[in-house]
């Protein structure tokens, strides 16, 4: 058994995907649309084959919830060198996204770090 994807709401799917396709190479489907429930999706693909599909809705809002609460939390993307997780954060950085912790090694041994990315979901680079 496997996860077949994740899927997450978001209030701007267009900026939502660019961010997803221009940072974590991944590509697109073309958009579904429900005209009756207003609903707009996106399955990315990214290139190990992990899915992840972003929709929208009308009633879709931005929240502000707080780092530390129940349920999913991050997503978290391998990127196979400690080298690429200093150059992704630094130009996550630099395009404005919050560094909330690392690049460093965690207690456990994994050399991550965590960005509140797009919409203030939370990212996780790790090598």
């Amino acid at each position: 058994m496997k996860i077949d994807h994740i899927a997450m709401y978001v209030a701007n799917l267009e900026g939502a995907r660019e961010f997803f396709t221009e940072f974590f190479g991944a590509t697109s489907n073309e958009q579904y649309h429900n005209p009756r429930t207003g609903l707009r999706t996106y399955f990315l693909t990214f290139p190990d084959g992990g899915r992840l599909e972003i929709m929208s809705r009308p009633e879709v809002a931005v929240t502000n919830n707080p780092v530390f609460r129940s349920g999913f939390i991050h997503l978290s993307f391998c990127l196979g060198s400690r080298e690429e997780v200093d150059r992704m954060t630094s130009l996550l950085s630099s395009q404005g996204y919050e560094v909330l912790s690392g690049p460093r090694v965690t207690g456990d041994g994994y050399y991550e770090s965590c960005i509140k990315g797009f919409e203030g979901n939370l990212i996780e680079l790790t090598e």
